[in-house]
């Protein structure tokens, strides 16, 4: 096997720790050397089903088990792995799988309001139910070379990772494996993972935070315990002490659940060592309290993007105190500079465009040159985000120069809930922000013009994106204005409707639709 790519630092693993544990969900555990025999059965089958090097397959599954093998069988084949977030809608699956030009649909029979039967139409044949157990019970060889352990470089395409199911223009981002490869060691190295690691898996493995969390943990040896609600987030607590969890990732809204929810006191977790956070910034009254809740684990305020894999920077836990309010420096092969906007470097303590080079840069988007051209400074990627770094090179995110919305660990585009609120008659013109939320960071809001004469109401558009998109995307607030506003130009200026008041109007839940 090629040194050095995701599937030999797992084989690896399998052969140093073959009984070990390396993925807990609910009832079922599998050791890596079941996993490893899962993986090479249904890789040997896919590439009988016509898979080659470079072949594109969507993954339509939630964390588990079978999409921890479904990865990994393709990447022993190199093909291109495209993971999907299975909120979406079939016509969006539909868009999304044309785009990527993909030639087989993978999910686990679990998908639910006929998602995979709307898909029937445009891909009749192309899809391949992986829970089907039978399929993962050949008597494959485990040691048999397969066209990735072998073919797999550095700038190979592994994955797309599509910033958000979209019904507009989709973008995907590739990933080569040595990106994925050189990300993973880093990540492995700051936090310091171990075969005797156990991490309470809650991000979703279609991300990009979630997709590091998997990679690592495996690459280390250690064992991934999946849960995939936090509906009941005592319950999950206690399952953390229950399987003497060692290790736990979130995203803001993750830690402000259990801040709100729970008495983190009364469930102790002598074993949990550390914490990682990502996905926007976390309030430093909140990350106070869990230190203070868990003061053995070590706590990791870290930045990054899906373009650059996953992670650019982290903050050492030990200048958690005296650089709070900073994502830290950056990680092991990763160099940032702050520049203006011709791609001249900034002086220290000067705001710019966070800009970044390094192995775990994106190969660019896929079939969009122009979009990828527009991303980089000849070898330093933009990453749209406005900061500074003060003389020890720690770095401050003073805002956005992108419009994304982060709700949660959802990415969400406010183009694409435009066009499906401006596609109901009636509607003049519509804009969307992200309006600031206690739990989810940011939640989307819209503001819309009617037509002259329309009656349409707060209700009808709520079921119109209820019926159109996956229900993190739905307004939880809808503002009604006269006129939008725009540049000399026309064009509108999202900024100005964030020093609004955040809201007018009443909140609205997804069972009020």
């Amino acid at each position: 096997m090629k040194e050095q790519t995701l599937s030999s630092l797992l084989f690896n693993q399998v052969q140093a720790h073959p009984d070990a544990d390396a993925i807990i969900h609910g009832d079922t555990r599998v050791s890596y050397a079941e996993l490893w025999r899962q993986i090479s059965c249904l890789a040997v089958l896919l590439e009988q089903r016509g898979i080659t090097p470079g072949s594109r397959v969507v993954l339509l599954m939630d964390n588990s088990i079978r999409y921890v093998v479904a990865y990994y069988a393709l990447l022993r084949l190199a093909a291109v792995v495209v993971p999907l977030n299975t909120g979406l809608k079939g016509a969006q699956l539909s868009e999304v799988m044309g785009h990527a030009e993909a030639t087989l649909l993978l999910h686990d029979g679990l998908l639910h309001d006929g998602k995979t039967r709307e898909l029937d139409t445009g891909v009749s044949g192309l899809q391949l139910n992986v829970g089907d157990a039978e399929l993962l019970d050949g008597g494959v060889d485990p040691r048999r070379s397969l066209p990735g352990d072998q073919t797999l470089s550095d700038r190979s395409l592994a994955t797309i990772i599509y910033t958000s199911g979209t019904t507009g223009k989709p973008k995907g981002i590739m990933l080569s494996a040595g990106n994925l490869l050189a990300n993973c060691l880093a990540i492995i190295d700051y936090l310091d993972l171990q075969s005797r690691d156990r991490l309470m898996c809650v991000l979703p493995f279609y991300y990009a935070y979630g997709n590091s969390v998997l990679h690592t943990h495996l690459a280390a040896g250690a064992t991934l315990i999946l849960e995939n609600s936090l509906m009941y987030p005592q319950r999950v607590l206690q399952r953390m002490a229950a399987e003497q969890v060692t290790g736990f990732a979130g995203v803001p809204s993750t830690f402000r659940l259990l801040l709100l929810r729970c008495d983190l006191s009364r469930i102790p977790l002598p074993n949990l060592r550390y914490i990682t956070q990502a996905g926007g910034p976390l309030a430093p009254s909140d990350i106070e309290r869990l230190v203070k809740c868990w003061p053995q684990a070590r706590f990791f305020v870290m930045y990054g993007q899906t373009e650059a894999t996953a992670r650019l920077t982290y903050l050492p836990p030990d200048r958690l105190r005296d650089k709070a309010g900073t994502v830290g420096i950056p990680i092991n092969g990763v160099r940032i500079k702050i520049m203006d906007e011709q791609g001249a470097e900034r002086a220290r303590g000067d705001t710019g465009e966070i800009c970044a080079a390094g192995p775990n840069t994106m190969l660019g988007y896929w079939r969009d040159s122009e979009a990828s051209k527009a991303r980089f400074f000849d070898e330093w990627l933009r990453t749209g985000d406005l900061g500074y770094q003060d003389e020890e090179g720690f770095i401050t995110i003073v805002g956005r120069a992108s419009d994304m919305i982060k709700t949660g660990d959802h990415r969400v585009a406010p183009e694409e809930i435009e066009e499906i609120i401006a596609d109901l008659p009636g509607v003049e013109e519509v804009a969307v922000v992200g309006i600031p939320d206690s739990l989810l960071g940011q939640v989307v809001k819209a503001y819309v013009v009617l037509a002259a004469g329309s009656v349409l109401d707060t209700r009808q558009i709520l079921r119109h994106c209820s019926l159109q998109c996956a229900p993190y995307k739905i307004p939880k607030a809808i503002d009604f204005l006269a006129t939008l506003p725009k540049t000399a130009s026309g064009k509108i200026q999202r900024y100005q409707l964030l020093k609004s008041p955040t809201p007018t109007g009443k909140m609205y839940q997804e069972d009020n639709l």
